[in-house]
């Protein structure tokens, strides 16, 4: 009798713990179908001209920006120029239109280039503000984006660029960035690929998804 009993627990025991093994599974599985459905917005085109050895150096063309300059850490400027122009997008312009988001989001540190007879340009770093862009949809020109209600918000047409670019994944930090950074530092070195600018961080999805299924990049203006 005793033995049927610690038989009979540990079957119980055994179940519960499929049980919830099975809830675990099917909240992850859950979690990862949202954040695929949530992240499919329209992208940035770029064209990838040549694929380095761990990074990849890509072509963008001419395109349109929404953006607001905060001062602040990383991010404190992230959360608050996220906040800033996505009301802008969101109706709050003139009229009062949605429009629909595209990524990446991207964070850059203000910098000023002084410009020598003797060259090279030499870019540095003005004080703690941060440039939070979103990408406009290609269907829109200057003249057909509504005017921002905050004069926080900037509209700004970007001539085509080049850039290095080396992806990542999971949630960023500043220091998860500044790792980053060195990381593609390192490659522009070995490859002898020279830079320009300060590094632009881009994020492709919200925050609500699910860490291995989240793509952050960290990009330099090349020259060659």
């Amino acid at each position: 009798m005793i033995l049927i009993n610690k038989l009979l627990i540990a079957e119980k025991l055994a179940n519960k713990n499929m049980f919830f093994l099975i809830v675990i599974i099917i909240f992850f599985l859950l979690w990862s179908i949202w954040g695929y459905f949530s992240s499919r917005v329209e992208q940035m085109n770029y064209v990838v001209s040549r694929r380095m050895r761990g990074y990849e150096i890509r072509e963008y063309p001419s395109h349109i920006v929404a953006q607001a300059k905060i001062k602040g850490t990383y991010n404190e400027a992230l959360s608050l120029g996220f906040r800033i122009v996505a009301g802008y997008i969101f109706g709050g312009n003139t009229k009062k239109e949605n429009i629909s988001m595209t990524v990446p989001v991207t964070t850059q540190k203000e910098i000023s280039e002084k410009i020598s007879m003797t060259a090279p340009v030499l870019a540095t770093t003005q004080g703690d503000s941060h440039l939070i862009s979103f990408g406009m949809p290609a269907s829109y020109t200057l003249a057909t984006l509504p005017v921002p209600n905050d004069p926080q918000v900037k509209i700004v047409s970007v001539p085509t660029k080049k850039f290095a670019a080396l992806r990542f994944s999971s949630w960023r930090s500043e220091a998860r960035n500044e790792v980053m950074q060195s990381k593609l530092l390192g490659y522009l070195e070995r490859d002898g690929i020279m830079h320009s600018g300060s590094p632009i961080y881009a994020g492709y999805n919200p925050p609500w998804t699910p860490p291995w299924m989240i793509r952050n990049e960290i990009m330099l203006e090349i020259l060659n």
